[in-house]
């Protein structure tokens, strides 16, 4: 496995070109947008209470039965075709946990995010709520989805993203410690809570049923995948190799079967780390399980190549890397990663 990255992305550490800078300023062309439901299935519940509801206050009651058919399972993605396709194939974008495809769109404090930034490269975008997620709507608990969703406070992702200091999170945002050369944007930080739903961690199969259903409506194509999607990009593409032409893993937090990493052989893969993993408590092993796991594809004949930012000059990275200051420098790095694969036209 190369850990290495292209040359070409070094030059970037210090910013964007003048070139890509007024290229953000230009009109993006579509010849298409929009947006459906993928997966999910029918489940049956019986047993509940018939209970009389006021919807609207000062309304009538109404009879709500909550025994019968439910759709769940289902996922939401929503699409964005450009007039000019530079990319061989669509990209796809999947999130991780208590997160939602809003992640990709701007960035807390208003600049360009990773949707924008991959669509005016000519790549035609999914970009997906995974199940339980946002648009994608929840199901009837503990009946259909065993247990109960776990929600974060506003402090949680301060530490444990690798925004702040260990202890560092403050109500008063002027008396926040960040850790040294944090790009993530303080100034945006209130803004980023806002963006944590609730999650499971008992929908996992749910989730994977309908990433699979949204590759065989999509691709071929090349899956972009977050933290918890770790696990479910390598799975899905473990499960539809043929129609996965690559895989970048951004701080995969989870991976594929172990045993079946040879199905992984002819798709190439880039793994990207950020910034301060060495002195967090969890991270170290996160990252080399992940290596570990991209080691196993080489060793069945793959390509990985992973890329940990601060050794080629990418420096302050959070957990959340699409959000950070110097995102673009990031996209630009893995857009290099994809023409060098051969995957833009």
């Amino acid at each position: 496995m190369r850990r290495h990255v292209l040359a070409a992305a070094i030059g970037l550490a210090c910013g964007l070109g003048t070139a890509q800078a007024q290229q953000a300023q230009e009109p993006i062309s579509l010849r298409g947008m929009g947006s459906f439901h993928v997966g999910g299935k029918l489940v049956e519940i019986s047993g509940r209470p018939v209970k009389d509801v006021v919807f609207t206050p000062g309304g009538t009651p109404a009879r709500v039965d909550p025994n019968g058919t439910y759709q769940t399972g289902q996922m939401y993605v929503q699409y964005f075709l450009p007039q000019n396709e530079r990319g061989s194939v669509p990209l796809l974008l999947w999130h991780g946990g208590g997160m939602t495809g809003v992640n990709y769109e701007t960035t807390p404090d208003g600049r360009q995010g990773w949707l924008e930034f991959f669509l005016r490269k000519g790549w035609s975008i999914y970009n997906s709520d995974a199940v339980e997620r946002g648009r994608s709507g929840w199901a009837m608990y503990p009946d259909v989805i065993p247990g109960e969703p776990v929600f974060l406070t506003t402090a949680n992702p301060f530490e444990r993203f690798r925004i702040g200091a260990s202890g560092g999170y403050d109500g008063d945002p002027s008396k926040r410690k960040y850790l040294p050369g944090s790009q993530f944007p303080a100034e945006g930080y209130d803004n980023f809570v806002k963006q944590i739903v609730p999650r499971w961690t008992s929908t996992d199969q749910m989730i994977i049923d309908a990433y699979i259903a949204e590759v065989d409506k999509v691709c071929p194509c090349v899956i972009a995948f977050h933290s918890q999607s770790g696990q479910f990009g390598f799975k899905v593409a473990q499960a539809r190799p043929d129609k996965v032409k690559a895989l970048i893993a951004v701080e995969p937090a989870g991976i594929g079967d172990p045993a079946k990493a040879a199905a992984l052989k002819d798709i190439p893969v880039l793994m990207v780390f950020g910034d301060y993993i060495e002195q967090d408590a969890r991270w170290p092993t996160i990252r080399k399980t992940a290596t570990d796991f991209g080691d196993k594809i080489s060793a069945a004949g793959g390509s990985v190549d992973v890329v940990n930012l601060p050794a080629v000059g990418i420096k302050g990275n959070s957990h959340m890397i699409m959000l950070d200051k110097n995102n673009l420098s990031v996209a630009q790095l893995i857009q290099d990663w994809l023409a060098k694969k051969g995957l833009t036209k």
